[in-house]
């Protein structure tokens, strides 16, 4: 199948009462593995170029990856530009084949930050993809501190970016290397009452798998995050492997041993949010 927009396994996951799993590539064996794991499920799947992806390979060759993997499997996969900051920076994903960009403009000035979503949420439009914002701010483990997402910010901010996601902050974290206690529920539920856009929670590792499949069931949430959880998976896969095998040196050999336990973990976490059987048929 082709790459689809964001907005395409959004809409139908907030109709229907489940999530899709935004999962965080860093390389091929990755990318690779997940699109496997969404064939085997029978699910759509978005797949997500951040900051360290984009560092290490260029935005058109990751482009490409994602395009061919696309093409390989029956199900919908989504291109994804992940925390961008700065519309130069989208507008090169969308002319490299990207079908949805992230503008984080959560750390400008209110204003500022939903004019500039606006412009790259038409610029997405335009070129048949789709945008996803953010409001409030997610912090990191370790690091910068959260600040939570104001209802009535989000709705305004919906409204006059017309995004097709926005990402909150309830008491998610990003790198989260165990689960914590949960996300704030009051205030997700202050931010429903006041709009009906499709809600991502950035640092979905930091989650609990019950609290995320009852989320995805229940509210407005329709995506997850996931990056931390998947590359804990990876790096135990590796260490074991060239424990197991010290004299093996070819990176094929050594990188293909990573890809099973990727596919098992990319399964359970589809089936978790409800998303396993849901391409359309």
């Amino acid at each position: 199948m082709t790459l689809v927009p964001l907005a395409q396994v959004l809409q139908p996951a907030l109709a229907n009462g489940y999530a899709v799993p935004g999962l965080v590539c860093l390389g091929w064996e990755d990318m690779r593995a997940y699109t496997h794991a969404a064939q085997a499920e029978d699910a759509p799947l978005i797949l997500q170029a951040g900051p360290g992806c984009r560092a290490h390979t260029p935005l058109p060759v990751l482009a490409a990856m994602f395009r061919h993997l696309a093409a390989s499997v029956d199900v919908p996969i989504v291109a994804h530009l992940d925390h961008a900051h700065s519309i130069d920076e989208c507008k090169a994903a969308l002319d490299a084949g990207f079908t949805s960009v992230m503008f984080d403009g959560s750390r400008l000035p209110l204003d500022e930050n939903i004019t500039q979503t606006a412009e790259v949420a038409a610029l997405a439009h335009a070129a048949g993809a789709s945008c996803e914002g953010e409001i409030g701010f997610v912090g990191y483990a370790a690091g910068e501190a959260s600040q939570g997402t104001d209802p009535e910010q989000a709705a305004r901010f919906a409204l006059e970016t017309q995004v097709d996601a926005v990402a909150i902050s309830i008491g998610n974290v990003h790198l989260q290397k165990n689960h914590s206690a949960g996300l704030d529920l009051a205030r997700l539920t202050a931010i429903q009452n006041l709009t009906t856009i499709p809600l991502v929670i950035h640092g979905g590792s930091g989650v609990p798998p019950d609290q995320r499949a009852d989320l995805a069931a229940r509210s407005h949430i329709c995506k997850f995050n996931i990056g931390t959880e998947l590359r804990q998976v990876f790096g135990r896969s590796l260490r074991a492997t060239l424990a197991a095998h010290p004299d093996r040196f070819d990176r094929i050999d050594i990188l293909r041993e990573t890809e099973p336990p990727l596919i098992t973990a990319a399964r359970r976490i589809l089936r978790n949010m409800g998303a396993s059987g849901r391409a359309p048929t």
